[in-house]
């Protein structure tokens, strides 16, 4: 497998558009089953600097479901990776056709606790700019450390990420 750049641009306003036109891609292929479809991630965030991927959080009432229609997002042009390390998770992406990844699709059963995780992340970020160019900084210094490196650069921003995520799950709980 080819080597992927680590790649952090400023934040785009079409990622939102990116994002609702896949999430009308989803909801048909998975009719007629009910599935919650959230814009997650940094991409998410306005104003916040990203890796130019959509990632997206979809919910069903059963994780089946997932396995059911993996043949019809590969169909779409995803890659079914299974939970690629996170129990509980199914994981497809999303590439052009150069390779590049477009869509990072995390898929999980209603209650499971990485959805809150995610999307109070999300929320915490959106409700204050100042933590989020905190997160920004260490961001572009992960990626400009390194640019070949996927796993270095999360291990780099881990700590931050760690710090932000228990600020924003007290932060819901207020």
């Amino acid at each position: 497998m080819a080597k992927r750049k680590v790649e952090v641009v400023p934040y785009n306003k079409e990622w939102i558009e990116k994002f609702q036109a896949e999430k009308e891609l989803i909801s048909r292929d998975f009719s007629p089953c009910k599935i919650n479809l959230y814009h997650i991630g940094s991409t998410s965030v306005p104003e916040l600097c990203a890796k130019p991927i959509i990632d997206i959080l979809a919910e069903t009432a059963n994780l089946n479901y997932f396995d059911l229609k993996t043949h019809q997002f590969e169909n779409s042009g995803y890659i079914a990776k299974g939970e690629n390390g996170i129990a509980g998770r199914r994981y497809f992406f999303k590439c052009d056709e150069k390779g590049n990844r477009l869509i990072h699709l995390h898929g999980f059963e209603k209650g499971n606790p990485e959805i809150k995780r995610h999307l109070v992340f999300r929320d915490y970020l959106r409700q204050f700019p100042d933590e989020a160019r905190r997160y920004a900084e260490v961001k572009e210094e992960a990626a400009a450390k390194f640019p070949w490196n996927i796993d270095s650069y999360i291990e780099f921003k881990n700590g931050i990420i760690k710090e932000l995520e228990k600020k924003a799950m007290f932060w819901a709980e207020k």
